[in-house]
Order: C-alpha cells, then sequence, then structure tokens
C-alpha cells in the first residue's frame, strides 16, 4: 500500500514519518504527506514507495491538540473548593469512537494492542492510567514525567488517563490486587464505601468467572463532569460522583444501592468487554447486557441484604416497555457511524440483554451457565467475539453436563437436540417480545405466541420465538416447563387443574394473556388469598395486566379490580408495582386536566393505602427495601397533598432552614420528600437554590435540582432551566435529567418543551446527537404529551430539524409514546369514570 489510514479527529497533525530497518543494523526514515478527511473522522499518510509485505515498520505521528470541550476524547473537567475556588484536571471518555481525539489510531474494537503511556505534568498534580506507575523523571522545576506500565492487549476505547489534584484511599484484594478510590479532596471521605464494595465485588468475581483480574491494580475515580453513569476503562474505572461516592447524611437507600450495582457493573466489564471484546458494536449487548446481568449476579452474593434480585424485575418491565413499541430494534442491530454506534447503549442492549440473559440462566440451570460464560471467557481472552461464540461454549457445556451427569429433570432440554444458538437468535436478531395466550380447559392447555405490541395489532406471522415456559398450577409445588417452538401448541397435564400462572417469578422475558375467565379467577384467587402466588408472580400480574390493557387486550377495569388485593399486600415490591401504575394514571388526568378522575384517583389511593402511609416512619429505619418504599410512599402521599404528610414535610424543612441548614435534622431517605414541600413556596425555593451552591454532596445536590422542577411557579421552572443550559452553578452533566424532571411536573410540560425548542442548536453543541443525554432530552420531554395537537406539534418540530434527527431512532419513540397515549385516552377514561363512581366512595 501506498497509504497508511487511521482514525483521527480534531487533532492536528504537525508531521509524521516512517522507519523501516534496511537490515544493516540502520533506519530509513521517509517523512510522509498528510491527507485528512473531517467527514470519515479519518486521516491518511501517503508514502511515495509501497510499503513492502513481512517487513516492519515504524510509524512516528507528531500532532497538537486542545482539551476538548464536553465529555468525550481528552477533556477538561472543573470543580469548586470549599472556599470558592475552581480547580482543573484532566479525564478521558473514549467509548464508544473517541480515542481518535486524543491519538491517531485505529478506533475500532477488533484493533487490539498493548499501550505505554507517558504523561506530562506539573508537581500539584496527580497523573493515573491503565496500569501502574513505573517511574517519574524530573524534566525542569516544576515538571514531572510519569512512566506507565505496558497495558495487556487492549481495544482503543478502553485506554485512559486522569490528571489531577484528586487525593486517594487504597485496599487490596486477597489475591493482591490493588484498589484504590480518587476524588476530589473535600469528598474523599464519601469514598469508604465504594471500596469495600469493589473490593469485594472482584473477589467475587474472580472467583465467579474462574479467571484471574489481570492488572495489578483497579482506580476508581470519581470525575466532576461525567455524562453517562460510569466507564470500565480497563484498571481505570471512571465514575459520575453520583455513581461513586456515598455520604451516609445525604445519601438515601436507592443511592446506596446505585452506588453498588454500578461498581458491580463496571468491575464485571473487566472480563465482559475489556478481557473478551464484542467484534464490533452491533453486538454492544454481549458487554453491555452482561454487565447489566452480573450487576445482579454479584450484589446479591456480596450484599445480600440489598435484595437486588427484586429489582431485576424492574429492568425487564422497563426492557419489555421499550419492546413493546414498533420502533424497537433487535438487540443485535446495524450500527455503522459514530452516531448509530452511540444509540447503541440504550435499554434494549442493557436490560434486554440482561432479561434474556436471566431467562436462559434460569432454562439451562445455574451450573450450566456459569460453566459455558467462564468456557466463553477463556476461549476468547485478549481476543474479539460474536453472539454466535457465546452460544457455542454453552452449548459445548450442555453436552458435556448431559452425557457425564445425565441429568434426568433436564433431559429433554440437555439433549443433543437441544439448539442454543437457535433458540436465542430468535431473542437477538428480532425485534419485540411475545405474547403468550393461555386458554385453559381443565387438564388441556391452549398456548399461542404471537408478537405483543402496544396499540394496534398487525397479523404478522413471521414473528416466532422460542420460548422457555414455565408454569405453576393449583396441583404443583415444582413450576412446570416447556419449550414452545410454534405458533400455537397444547400442554397436557396429568390432572385437572382449577388455575395456572405462566412466567413463575417473572424468570421469563414475555407477556401472558389468560383468555376465557383466566383473568376472573386470578384476581378472586388474589382476593381471597394472594399468597397462593409468590411475590414476583404477583408483581408480574399486576405488570402484565396493565400491559394489556395498552394493548387494548383486557379491559381496564379488570385491572384495576386487580389493584383491590393491594391493600393486604406485604410485599413492598408487589405494592410499589401496582402504586406505580395507579400514580401514572393519576398523572396522565391531572396533565389533561381531567380533574374528576384525577381527584378520584387520588381518593382512591389515599382510600386503600392509608394504613400503609400512616405506617411509615419519617426515618431512615429498616432494611433497603422498606427505605425504599418509605421514600416512594411518602413521596406520592405528599404529591397527593395528603395533610398529615404535607405538615410533617414543611414542618422539618422550616425546622432545618431555620436551623441554618444542619443536614442531619432529616433523614436521607425522605430529604427528597421535604425539599419538595419546601420548594413549594419562593423564600424554600431560593434557599435551596442558595444549599445547592455550597454542597459537597452529588446525592443531596440531585435531590435539590430535582425539588427545585417541582415548584407550581413557571418563572422560576425557566430560571432553573437556564441555570442548568449555563452550567456555572448546576453543571452541564445534569442538565438533561434537570430538563426531564421539568417535564414531569405539569407546571413544567410546556416550559420545558419549549426549552428544548428554542435551544436546540445549543443542546447539540454540549452532547452527541446519538447520545443517552439527547436521547433523554428527547424522550423525556414529549413523552407525558398525550394529545392530537401535541403530536403535531412534536411532528413539526421534528421535520424542522430532520437534517440532524433523520437517523435517530429517539425521535420515532417519541411520537410513538404519544400516539399510545393519545389512544389510551381514548380507549380508557370512560372506563375509568364509570369503575371510579362504582369503586371509590
Amino acid at each position: 500500500t501506498r497509504a497508511i489510514v487511521m482514525h483521527s479527529k480534531h487533532l492536528e497533525v504537525t508531521k509524521a514519518f516512517i522507519e523501516q530497518e534496511n537490515g544493516k543494523g540502520q533506519a530509513d526514515i521517509k517523512h510522509l504527506q498528510v491527507l485528512e478527511y473531517p467527514p470519515h473522522e479519518q486521516v491518511a499518510f501517503l508514502i511515495t514507495e509501497p510499503l513492502q509485505v513481512d517487513m516492519n515498520y515504524f510509524l512516528s505521528i507528531n500532532y497538537i491538540a486542545n482539551l476538548s470541550d464536553g465529555f468525550h476524547g481528552f477533556y477538561k473537567s472543573t470543580y469548586k473548593t470549599r472556599g470558592g475556588q475552581t480547580r482543573s484536571l484532566a479525564s478521558t471518555h473514549f467509548e464508544p469512537t473517541s480515542a481518535r481525539m486524543a491519538f491517531p489510531c485505529y478506533d475500532e474494537p477488533s484493533f487490539k494492542a498493548s499501550y505505554t503511556i507517558r504523561i506530562r505534568r506539573e508537581e500539584q498534580h496527580t497523573a493515573i492510567s491503565n496500569m501502574p506507575k513505573v517511574k517519574t523523571l524530573k524534566l525542569g522545576s516544576n515538571l514531572f514525567e510519569d512512566h506507565f506500565a505496558e497495558t495487556v492487549k487492549m481495544s482503543t476505547y478502553l485506554v485512559a488517563f486522569v490528571i489531577s489534584d484528586f487525593q486517594s484511599i487504597s485496599g487490596t484484594t486477597s489475591s493482591g490486587i490493588v484498589v484504590s478510590l480518587y476524588a476530589n479532596p473535600e469528598k474523599l471521605t464519601q469514598a469508604h464505601y465504594a471500596l469495600e464494595v469493589a473490593i469485594k465485588i472482584l473477589e467475587f468475581y474472580e472467583q465467579y468467572f474462574g479467571i484471574s483480574y489481570p492488572l495489578p491494580k483497579q482506580d476508581l475515580v470519581a470525575v466532576p463532569d461525567f455524562q453517562s453513569g460510569a466507564m470500565e476503562n480497563w484498571g481505570l474505572t471512571t465514575y459520575r460522583e453520583t455513581s461513586l461516592l456515598y455520604d451516609p447524611e445525604t445519601s438515601s437507600a436507592s443511592d446506596k444501592l446505585w452506588v453498588t450495582m454500578v461498581i458491580g457493573h463496571e468491575l464485571a466489564h473487566q472480563w465482559f468487554g475489556n478481557l473478551v471484546t464484542m467484534e464490533w458494536w452491533n453486538d454492544i449487548w454481549l458487554n453491555e447486557g452482561f454487565a447489566r446481568y452480573m450487576e445482579f449476579i454479584s450484589v446479591d452474593a456480596t450484599y445480600p441484604e440489598l435484595q437486588v434480585n427484586d429489582y431485576l424485575l424492574d429492568t425487564c418491565f422497563a426492557a419489555m416497555g421499550r419492546d413493546a413499541m414498533n420502533s424497537s430494534r433487535p438487540i443485535s442491530s446495524r450500527a455503522e457511524n459514530p452516531t448509530q454506534i452511540k444509540e447503541m447503549f440504550d435499554t434494549v442492549s442493557y436490560d434486554k440483554g440482561a432479561c434474556i440473559l436471566h431467562m436462559l440462566r434460569n432454562f439451562l440451570t445455574e451450573e450450566v451457565f456459569q460453566n459455558g460464560i467462564n468456557d466463553y471467557l477463556k476461549k476468547h481472552s485478549y481476543k474479539n467475539a460474536k453472539n454466535k461464540d457465546l452460544w457455542d461454549s454453552l452449548a459445548n457445556v450442555i453436552k458435556k453436563v448431559y452425557f457425564v451427569l445425565h441429568f434426568s429433570q433436564y433431559d429433554y432440554y440437555l439433549s443433543e437436540h437441544f439448539d442454543v444458538a437457535k433458540i436465542m437468535d430468535t431473542w437477538t436478531v428480532q425485534k419485540g417480545l411475545p405474547l403468550i395466550i393461555v386458554e385453559q380447559n381443565w387438564k388441556r392447555i391452549k398456548i399461542k405466541q404471537e408478537r405483543f405490541l402496544k396499540g394496534i395489532f398487525p397479523d404478522d406471522p413471521q414473528f416466532l420465538w422460542y420460548v422457555p415456559l414455565t408454569y405453576i398450577t393449583s396441583h404443583s409445588k415444582n413450576p412446570g416447563r416447556h419449550l414452545m417452538k410454534n405458533h400455537s401448541e397444547t400442554i397436557k397435564l396429568e390432572e385437572d387443574v382449577s388455575w395456572m400462572k405462566f412466567n413463575v417469578d417473572m424468570n421469563g422475558y414475555y407477556i401472558v394473556h389468560y383468555e376465557g375467565n383466566g383473568w376472573d379467577n386470578i384476581i378472586k384467587l388474589l382476593n381471597e388469598n394472594h399468597t397462593l402466588f409468590g411475590y414476583k408472580d404477583r408483581a408480574n400480574l399486576i405488570h402484565d395486566a396493565f400491559q394489556l390493557v395498552s394493548a387494548g387486550r383486557l379491559s381496564l377495569s379488570r385491572a384495576l379490580d386487580l389493584t383491590r388485593y393491594l391493600q393486604h399486600e406485604t410485599s413492598n415490591v408487589a405494592l410499589l408495582k401496582g402504586l406505580g401504575y395507579l400514580k401514572m394514571m393519576y398523572r396522565m388526568m391531572e396533565r389533561r386536566n381531567i380533574s374528576d378522575l384525577a381527584e378520584g384517583l387520588k381518593q382512591y389511593i389515599l382510600q386503600y393505602f392509608k394504613p400503609v402511609i400512616d405506617k411509615q416512619t419519617w426515618s431512615d429505619e429498616g432494611s433497603v427495601s422498606e427505605r425504599m418504599l418509605r421514600s416512594d410512599l411518602l413521596g406520592l402521599a405528599c404529591d397527593l397533598q395528603y395533610a398529615p404528610c404535607i405538615q410533617k414535610a414543611t414542618e422539618l424543612f422550616k425546622k432545618w432552614m431555620e436551623s441554618g441548614a444542619k443536614i442531619s435534622d432529616i433523614p436521607s431517605d425522605v430529604l427528597g420528600t421535604v425539599y419538595s414541600a419546601g420548594a413549594k413556596t419562593g423564600t424554600g425555593w431560593n434557599f435551596l437554590l442558595g444549599r445547592y451552591q455550597v454542597s459537597i454532596s452529588s446525592a443531596e445536590q440531585r435531590k435539590i435540582y430535582s425539588a427545585l422542577a417541582t415548584s407550581k411557579d413557571v418563572s422560576k421552572l425557566t430560571r432553573l432551566l437556564e441555570l442548568g443550559m449555563e452550567g456555572d452553578i448546576i453543571k452541564i452533566q445534569d442538565l438533561p435529567s434537570l430538563i426531564y424532571s421539568v417535564s414531569t411536573n405539569p407546571s413544567g410540560l410546556l416550559p420545558a418543551w419549549n426549552f428544548v425548542r428554542k435551544n436546540w442548536n445549543r443542546l447539540l453543541e454540549k452532547f452527541p446527537l446519538g447520545s443517552f443525554s439527547i436521547r433523554t432530552i428527547i424522550i423525556g420531554t414529549t413523552s407525558q404529551f398525550s394529545s392530537k395537537q401535541e403530536l403535531q406539534e412534536v411532528k413539526l418540530f421534528f421535520q424542522s430539524v430532520k437534517k440532524e434527527v433523520s437517523q435517530l431512532r429517539a425521535p420515532q419513540i417519541a411520537l410513538e409514546n404519544i400516539e399510545n397515549n393519545i389512544r389510551w385516552l381514548e380507549r380508557n377514561v370512560a372506563v375509568l369514570r364509570k369503575w371510579i363512581l362504582e369503586n371509590v366512595k
């Protein structure tokens, strides 16, 4: 070739030359001509004579670049000290395609290489990178050069370095890995919990995967400006402060759970993603779906008191909500340019990926699953893999287990006829999820499957899944199993049964509709003795019923009848699921100004759930699950203007404000509720904004801006959005979730939407097109709309910015959300009015 083409973005190459050994121990050096092609983010180095096959060449490139604006590449971040001084640091974030903003490279996951990094810095700064520092040279009075050990073979997007004045705390795992946590010196006291978690989880993964962590150290850094939640750079994981720092005075139980889960996620990536990397971004779920699922496995093993498996249900409910839309996509999808690649980091890759792995693990048994993924990791270490490689590893283990142990109860699944790839391709290469329609006739159970869609049901026979079904009946303690491979099948039971429930413990990724009197039987059973079903099954039934309402398959009155049993519910998971749907309907009626129905729903919630609301203490006592229920319930009760709640929250806020914000006066689990009550007055709102500016807890700051966003004063909401855009008091990284928070407030919906339209170009300067931030802004501000006029308005806006958004999925999702809301209201307002008249006294 006469040209070497690499990736380069915003780099100014000043000179490049190539050396070739000439066999006499000397090198021939040739200077190269440089051509850039910005649309493809590429640079070409042209050589006068062609390079020879089988010869070694050494390419040297000199270039300069500024620290980039925003959150990608090698970028600048700042933080303020307690004394008000602004300090700067520089950090990297390269995933998926931004290593090319820091150095010219082959910026694709399958081009793995080893990296040797040297960094020059001044004395007051510390430099860290993927590997430990091996030496430091003094170059001048205040200039030092740090040399880092050579990395293992890895993809460009995992290279990382941070230069800051941060301080650190350290510990060591039982296998000798040094774990250090770096943070703004004034926040270092908030780092101890994360250090303990990182050590425990790293030790767990070494044992679970049967592969030693390959580097000598693991650093975790709390970066003040960070767009996503965290990043898994090998040996140097970086985090948003709210994902790493835990302050017992201001961090709630859900904040603690979040920090633990995020660390579990990033450390899982050290194996899934870093050691074995997907071949191309179309299979990013192999990284993200696995890391999301391993959060649950690792945290359950290391912190059982967090009861983390209860929240896997919400992960799968979220995935199903997205997948039940026509604008969904297959887990494994085409992604060719940087914008399409960024869009792959979504609910489908993370949440659906985790849920189909959970279904597979339950189907194959824990032993087969664990051995299969260990085989996959060992076979592809330091290399790249595709979907098929994972299925092959699992198939090999199945054969071994079947022939060696001959598990009689799994004969059907583990026989040589069981094709993992064939089964799993139905879940990864086609979009959507199945609806299983059950018709019970004593011993004979007829089952059909079709694609589940909210909205209209096109007759689309091309969709067929291999569904691992599980079920319990009135006569069985142990779940039955059936692999469904056709559009319709029959299950024959040994004896007559009066009821059955599919998808035991919600371990499967499908929705179930019980035809005939199936739902009537279930509602009756729940009212008579809800403990016949496990709590996950009860949450699953509530979810499926309301999803079927959205699809026009079940009457809203039946789903609401089902919620009446909740007054006897003792499981927080099922309780919150039912309340979640009631709250959603209440908000919709409030936004649409259908005041009689908003009032009726409010009465129903307060009438039925008064005992459990009144039982809540304003404290931080109890298990994580009890504490999270408290935060949610008290927040909802104050939202519904429940007098005792408003009174207590206002009283706590007043005391706290008068004491000059001594934080320990308010339990952390009710901070959000108390701040929201305080933000309703002008004085309280201004006081909270002042508190925001001096707080050194990111967890508290998030609670404050969420509370400020609940004000009914439109001028205050507008000011809040402007502060988010300025980025001085409220950091730019928080702008997307700030816009979303304002838009969920009925008084803020239009101000938030108008703000996005007016500032669209400025928002695109701050956040890349396919990014999670832009998705949050587009989908967040529009998903509350529910009228034809609003739909038209949103359509017109997307047409006006067609050039930018034409390649995005987010606008399609946004429009489909609004269409579904319109359809829901058309179908259900009259039904809801009738049900409330009959049931709410």
